[in-house]
C-alpha cells in the first residue's frame, strides 16, 4: 500500500512547503468503514468536543490501544521513510536527538517517559464547524511529522473544511496554504518546526495546521500522530 508512493519527491515537497499529498492512500471503502467507527461504544479512550476548550467547533476521538488495523499499519508503515526525513531536519536544524528506523522503538522511549496514550484519533465536523490553528505536541518525546486523511468527499458529502497550514519565518509575516485533498487523500505535514535553505544556511520555521469552517455536510478525518501522549 505505501510503497506505491514516491518518496522522495514526498521529501522533496516535505522540505520546500512543508507539506505533501500521498493521493488516494485509503479506498471509498476503507474511507467509509473508518468513519464508521466514530459511533462505536468501544474503541476510544476519550472525547473531545473543541468548544469547551476554545479549540474550534466539531469533536474528535482518541483511540484506544489496540488501534484498529488499518490504523496501526498506516502508523507503523509510514513512520520509517518519515524517521529518515525527520533525522536529516533534526540534524539540518541542530536538533542532537535522532529518531530510531522502527516505529516500536520510538514508542518504547516515549512509554519511558510516561507518554503512554495513544494519539491517533478520529475528527467529525458538522455546519459550522472549524479546528483553530495548533500544534499537536503531547510530551517532551514529538515526531516531528504527522498525517491527516480525509474520509469523506468533498463536495458530495460536505463543503467547505478545507485543510490550512500556516508557516511563520523570523522577522517574515505568516504564510497561509490551503491543501487540496479528495476522498482517501492524506497530506503529511510539519508538526511544530522545520528547516528552511537560507543565504546564510539553514533556519527554522514555525508551522500549524488547522481547518477552515464546514459550510454543509458532516466532513470525516482521520488522524495519525506517531508519538504518543502524556
Amino acid at each position: 500500500m505505501l510503497d506505491r508512493f514516491d518518496w522522495t519527491a514526498i521529501a522533496v515537497s516535505l522540505d520546500t512547503q512543508g507539506w505533501a499529498v500521498l493521493p488516494g492512500l485509503l479506498s471509498p471503502a476503507e474511507c467509509a468503514g473508518t468513519a464508521a467507527l466514530y459511533d462505536a461504544e468501544a474503541g476510544f479512550r476519550s472525547r473531545v468536543v473543541m468548544a469547551r476548550h476554545g479549540f474550534g467547533r466539531g469533536e474528535y476521538r482518541y483511540f484506544a490501544y489496540p488501534l484498529p488495523g488499518i490504523v496501526a499499519r498506516l502508523r507503523t508503515g509510514l513512520y520509517p521513510p518519515l524517521a529518515a526525513l525527520a533525522n536529516l531536519w533534526n540534524h539540518r536544524m541542530g536538533i542532537e536527538q535522532r529518531f530510531p528506523p522502527a516505529h516500536g522503538d520510538f514508542l518504547a522511549h516515549c512509554h519511558a517517559a510516561g507518554q503512554l496514550r495513544p494519539t491517533p484519533l478520529l475528527l467529525r465536523y458538522g455546519p459550522g464547524d472549524y479546528n483553530c490553528l495548533h500544534q499537536d505536541l503531547y510530551g517532551a518525546h514529538v515526531f516531528p511529522l504527522q498525517l491527516a486523511v480525509l474520509l469523506s468527499a468533498p463536495g458530495e458529502g460536505f463543503t467547505g473544511g478545507e485543510f490550512v497550514l500556516t508557516e511563520q519565518r523570523p522577522r517574515m509575516q505568516s504564510r497561509a496554504s490551503v491543501v487540496p485533498l479528495s476522498q482517501g487523500d492524506a497530506v503529511v505535514f510539519a508538526v511544530h518546526q522545520r528547516p528552511v535553505r537560507g543565504s546564510r544556511g539553514d533556519y527554522r520555521v514555525n508551522m500549524r495546521h488547522g481547518v477552515s469552517e464546514v459550510r454543509s455536510g458532516r466532513r470525516h478525518v482521520l488522524g495519525v500522530i506517531f508519538h504518543d501522549s502524556v
